[in-house]
């Protein structure tokens, strides 16, 4: 008898053993996100500011380049759940920690910083991404994502509207690795060192405004005071706010995009390739929505938010895993420096043009 694998859309699988198949991938995928949140909270990677969804999508990398053939080809199906539906529910469920009332704190300073910083760093990375770089649009728009927004939850949100290809995530996600890391070391020493020319309002504003990561604002403005540490995460969270327009906004870009595409193609089967995505613009963002505004209300206990907010952030390392998993080093290779060195003219932005709208914000809004 051969033993040559055969592909499952070759052959009809009974409705029962594919159910079991993703199933068995979901449980994978969760076993190995209990994993990867164990290792990311040994204190030597905590104290990186590596969060769980970081390690996850590096840990699941390395298992889907090297060892991806010991996984039965069945429970694909449940990787690609984890890193697609999961994922979207995950992002909805983000909106948990933001409130309108700490934004409200923050007052039309904090505001406008956020607004400032997410509009011109999506529109700098892709424009550089895409003429400078020559990314094609996904991989642009998903690192501009990751530094204008939220890191590796904007990035998976991005990717879930774009409907983009994991290995364009991974160069995303890396990207916020790198300098969202070295953000919250070099953010610091410059502050103490007297070369940003901030008080502490002023550096809260500026590292909630421009560091990638929650997690990397917290731990770089820590090292200020804990009034920076406070401004700084409210700011980040009106970034992280901001998500939610910003997705309708390229969802229907995209799918704009796509009709004229269409529209424009020359013939019946071009059309066809080109037409337009079935989920360009984004529900699952009305449901991040619905959630700042129960946040905001207090209408769940402190304990049920804060449960909630674990368990989102485990199906949040989950999707990261999954997204790994699905990711080849192969395809990152093509456009890997590229990426990068577009990753680099964004963070070289958001400290400069980051500082200078900082400075602005504070004299004329302050």
């Amino acid at each position: 008898m051969s033993t040559t694998p055969v592909p499952l859309t070759a052959v009809a699988t009974p409705a029962g053993h594919s159910t079991r198949g993703q199933l068995n991938g979901i449980l994978f995928v969760a076993l190995f996100a209990a994993a990867v949140t164990r290792i990311a909270s040994i204190p030597a990677i905590a104290g990186l500011g590596l969060s769980p969804l970081i390690v996850g999508i590096v840990a699941g990398a390395i298992y889907g380049n090297a060892l991806r053939d010991g996984m039965p080809a069945s429970w694909a199906a449940g990787v690609n759940f984890s890193a697609r539906k999961l994922l979207r529910i995950a992002v909805a469920f983000f909106g948990l920690r933001v409130s309108l009332q700490e934004i409200a704190q923050v007052g039309l300073p904090g505001l406008a910083e956020s607004v400032l910083i997410v509009v011109s760093t999506l529109v700098i990375g892709t424009w550089a991404g895409m003429k400078i770089m020559k990314l094609d649009r996904d991989t642009a728009l998903l690192t501009a994502a990751g530094s204008a927004i939220c890191g590796a939850a904007a990035v998976l949100a991005f990717e879930s509207t774009l409907q983009s290809k994991p290995h364009k995530s991974a160069m995303a996600v890396g990207s916020v690795v790198l300098f969202g890391t070295l953000s919250m070391f070099l953010y610091p020493v410059l502050f103490n060192a007297g070369w940003l020319h901030l008080d502490t309002v002023g550096a809260g504003l500026f590292f909630g405004g421009t560091i990638h990561e929650v997690a990397q604002v917290v731990g770089a403005a820590s090292n200020v005071s804990p009034e920076t540490t406070h401004i700084a995460t409210i700011v980040k969270m009106t970034r992280v706010m901001l998500l939610v327009p910003v997705l309708l906004v390229v969802g229907i870009w995209v799918n704009r995009s796509a009709r004229k595409a269409a529209a424009s193609a020359g013939s019946q089967d071009s059309a066809q390739s080109e037409a337009p995505r079935k989920l360009a613009i984004p529900w699952f963002a009305f449901g991040f929505l619905a959630c700042v505004v129960i946040n905001s209300l207090h209408v769940l206990p402190e304990a049920t938010t804060s449960t909630l907010n674990m368990l989102d952030t485990f199906a949040l390392t989950m999707a990261m895993t999954a997204l790994g998993i699905e990711t080849r080093i192969a395809q990152i290779r093509q456009a890997g420096p590229r990426a990068l060195t577009a990753g680099l003219i964004l963070y070289v932005w958001l400290i400069a043009g980051g500082l200078g709208i900082t400075w602005t914000v504070q004299h004329l809004l302050g």
